[in-house]
């Protein structure tokens, strides 16, 4: 590996990217990391939304556990709690931006147009035209790039059908008649966000019934807890071995694992008293098809019974989720994605998070196939950060493949370069 190769570069700048910035940094590693700091966060969540995560599964990661979200609150004389009291997005964001100049102040405002692999390592391609070369490459993008929407209304323009990614502000609803699709946490966020703002809107879903997480934590009975314990991702034993066991859930059959990974939709426990009785829903039904009559947009609606409904609006937010799938990932070269193996369109990931591309790493949503569902969620970044640091810090560091070589012996310096650690 030639002396110029920047040994690390990180694509994105959101809770996984910063907190293995901050771990690598603390171990001396060189690296260079790319994108908006808490971007996802700040544009494409609804200000007014509250976290579904409890406070204490909301911490980015920091090499000596000592700048969590408590501590952030408790600084800035804001109201917290581990359980019980709901996580303001405002909150979250201005954490992960005091997070980043704290930790990581190299973060660079730049974005990457394309990744390509090289002879020793890897191209990247900013859009400033500037050319990166490194070792290894962490990817650690949001879910910006996976936002799924019905395909019955994919093809329809923005003025008619948006994703619930695309609105941060949902004040330009006031007085307009909109449908959101969907129920999860997000479609219930909307919509109950929209009915506050003055809208009125109706929630459409497939299922015959939402689901909210039960209780206030601190209200649950001992005997429910035992038979759900509490956990990063909800109270279930399956949420806490995941979050407390990742390792575990990794050496699973890849088949089993991609089974256990889905985790039903289900919102907050505070959304249920604001939507409930206040927010108009027709369950059991699904979007067929849709057309533009008049300004407005005509949504066929099909029952599981074959009973049809049709809604007349003015605009459709599909709060639909997001389908992480690395062909989709658009700075990816052909050559890299061809050089990948996949399991449901996600990157297989060693123990160490490095993907069949040597050299190549992947974080967050697109690595819980291989992992579990906890890295999903903020709180995996827990595992996630010191583990993929140590591999980068112990393969990566020296800038010679002999410095390599004489520091950690052929063997293992050749592991790490094939990715087979």
């Amino acid at each position: 590996m030639a002396a110029s190769l920047l040994p690390v570069a990180i694509i994105g700048a959101g809770p996984y990217g910063l907190s293995v910035a901050a771990h690598l940094r603390a171990r001396g590693v060189e690296f260079r990391i790319f994108g908006r700091t808490m971007d996802s966060w700040l544009t494409q969540m609804p200000r007014g939304m509250h976290l579904k995560s409890e406070a204490f599964a909301s911490n980015l990661s920091d090499p000596q556990s000592v700048f969590s979200l408590k501590q952030f609150c408790i600084s800035t004389g804001r109201p917290y709690s581990d359980t019980g009291v709901p996580v303001p997005l405002e909150t979250l964001t201005d954490y992960g931006l005091a997070f980043q100049k704290k930790f990581v102040p190299e973060v660079e405002n730049k974005m990457v147009d394309r990744l390509d692999r090289g002879t020793d390592g890897f191209i990247l391609t900013l859009d400033d035209g500037e050319r990166v070369y490194s070792q290894a490459v962490l990817v650690a993008v949001g879910l910006s790039y996976f936002s799924r929407i019905p395909s019955c209304l994919a093809d329809f323009s923005s003025e008619f059908v948006t994703h619930s990614s695309a609105h941060h502000d949902l004040t330009p609803f006031k007085g307009r008649d909109v449908v959101v699709i969907g129920a999860g946490a997000s479609a219930i966020d909307v919509a109950t966000l929209l009915h506050e703002g003055g809208a009125a809107v109706q929630l459409a879903a497939r299922g015959q019934k939402l689901e909210f997480h039960d209780k206030t934590p601190a209200q649950r009975p001992l005997w429910e807890r035992i038979r759900a314990p509490m956990s990063g991702i909800g109270p279930s034993w399956r949420g806490l071995l995941c979050t407390e066991a990742p390792q575990l859930f990794h050496a699973l059959p890849e088949n089993l694992r991609t089974r256990l990974v889905y985790i039903p939709p289900a919102a907050g426990w505070y959304m249920k008293d604001r939507f409930a009785g206040k927010v108009s829903t027709l369950l059991g039904y699904e979007p067929e098809r849709a057309e533009i009559h008049s300004g407005r947009i005509h949504l066929l609606m099909r029952g599981r019974d074959g009973s049809e409904r049709k809604l007349v609006t003015d605009h459709i937010i599909a709060a639909t989720g997001f389908a992480p799938d690395v062909r989709r990932v658009t700075f990816l070269s052909k050559g890299i994605l061809g050089q990948l193996q996949t399991a449901r369109d996600t990157p297989v990931l060693s123990r160490y998070f490095q993907s069949t591309v040597p050299g190549l790493y992947f974080a967050g949503h697109l690595a819980a196939n291989s992992f579990c569902p906890s890295l999903r969620f903020i709180v995996g970044t827990q595992f996630t950060a010191p583990r993929i640091a140590a591999h980068l810090a112990r393969c990566y560091r020296p800038r010679t493949t002999s410095i390599m070589s004489q520091a950690y012996g052929d063997s293992q310096a050749s592991a790490c370069r094939e990715g087979k650690e």
